[in-house]
Parts: C-alpha cells; structure tokens; sequence
C-alpha cells in the first residue's frame, strides 16, 4: 500500500463539498461507498489504506462534508440554516450518486467514523429498506453526552435527554431493521466503547442480526485502528453488497 491508483476529487453538490474516488479498474461492481466523516471532518480523501481497500474491490465512494452536524435529521446552522444533514443525503446527495453513477438504494453502501459512524446507523435504522448494508467504525453512539460542550449540538437539541432520544439506539425498531450490519469500536476507545457494547447488546436481545469486532485493538479512536480495520470493513461491504445484486437478478 504505498500509493493510490485511482483518483480522488472534490465536487460541488449544491453549495456543499464532496469527495469522490473513482477506481483505476471499476470492473463489473455497480455499487457506491457512502462515506460519513467523524467530529475531525477528515474524509477518506488520499487515505492510503481506505484507497488501496477500495481500488481492490472495485468500489467507488462519495464522502460528504457535514460540518460538525452529527449527521441527525435536526437542523445543524454550521452545516445548514434549513436543511438537516439526513434529508441532505436523501435528496441531495443519492440523486447525485444515481445521476454520476446510475447507482440507487439499495446498491448504496453506508460506512462511518465515529460521530459518521452512528450517522450511518441513523441512516440506516431509520430507512432500513433503503440502506440495508451498513457499517460504523468506532460510532459516536451515546453523543448525548457531548452535550454542554460549547459544540453546535448545544443548539441543535433543547437538552441533553431531547438529544437522546435521537441516538442510533432508540431509534432500532424490532421489525424494521437493516438486514446487514458490522459494528467494530477498539475497546481501548475510552469515549465510546461502552455505548458501542450497549447498542449490540440491545440488537442481540432484540433478535436483530449483526456481526462485530469489539475485540481487535490499534491504540483507541485513532486513524491507525480505522486504517487497520479498513479492509475488513469494505470487504463486508463489498460481499453484502454484491449478495443484494444477486438477490435482485434471480428475482428477475
């Protein structure tokens, strides 16, 4: 993994920014990696091990920028006086993905770090029909307790338990669920481990699929854990994937 072969840019969707990566050998996969980034607003744009992983599975991904939102469907002013981060994606940015790619849901993959991480589980608990494949990366599940921090979630909610009542966990309905989840938190991760386990025991007790890694350890919530998890994670989705377009074809 020494360099990048496809190519990364930066689009205009909207007045919003957007990086894209495009692979060198796109090959016969038809599908689109939806990238949500963490409370750092680092991208995967020229990330070496996220690159390699995409280049070799032949996906193409779109990585919005959201600001400091926590990707919810509340109205965040640093991200958007008017439209909220989750209604952002589904009108903006998948019109965009179909429009440059022919791509829709379900052939949309979600994947997220930390505060993008428990983004794309809202994403997909809440539309699970169109968002069925999905994976987050050490998720800011419990971020109700960011709350009082001077950050723009301060604003977006009138208190800490109305912020609570949006987490990913409370928003998992017994009967509607994305039937392809992979959760993965360093237990190192101080911050947001404990919510993590809570949120897989909740699916476990509920009947709900998933698979996990809340074992393999890289030093916390660094960019060293969520490179090494990189491969694993893409692969999931690239296999999860893949099995919606074979499903799709023998119902043909």
């Amino acid at each position: 993994m020494t360099e990048i072969e496809g190519i990364w840019s930066r689009v205009q969707i909207g007045d919003k920014t957007a990086d894209v990566y495009e692979p060198k050998q796109l090959g016969t996969r038809r599908s689109v990696v939806l990238f949500l980034h963490d409370h750092d607003l680092q991208t995967l744009s020229d990330n070496v091990a996220f690159s390699f992983h995409l280049e070799r599975l032949g996906l193409t991904a779109i990585c919005p920028h959201g600001q400091r939102s926590w990707w919810t469907d509340a109205v965040c002013r640093e991200f958007d006086p008017q439209i909220s981060p989750i209604n952002f994606i589904r009108q903006r940015v998948i019109p965009y993905i179909f429009e440059r790619w022919n791509v829709e849901p379900p052939r949309i993959g979600l994947m997220g770090i930390g505060m993008g991480g428990q983004g794309v589980l809202q994403l997909a608990y809440r539309f699970p029909r169109e968002f069925p494949v999905v994976a987050a990366i050490s998720p800011s599940v419990d971020f109700q307790n960011c709350y009082g921090q001077g950050l723009p979630l301060d604003e977006m909610f009138a208190s800490q338990e109305a912020a609570r009542q949006q987490t990913a966990t409370l928003l998992i309905l017994s009967l509607n669920w994305p039937r392809h989840q992979f959760l993965v938190c360093d237990p190192a991760d101080d911050e947001w481990f404990e919510s993590v386990q809570r949120l897989t025991s909740k699916l476990f007790a509920s009947g709900i699929p998933f698979e996990s890694d809340l074992t393999t350890t890289a030093g916390g919530h660094n960019w060293n854990y969520f490179n090494t998890l990189s491969g694993r994670v893409l692969m999931f989705l690239a296999d999860r994937l893949d099995a919606l377009h074979a499903e799709t074809i023998d119902d043909k």
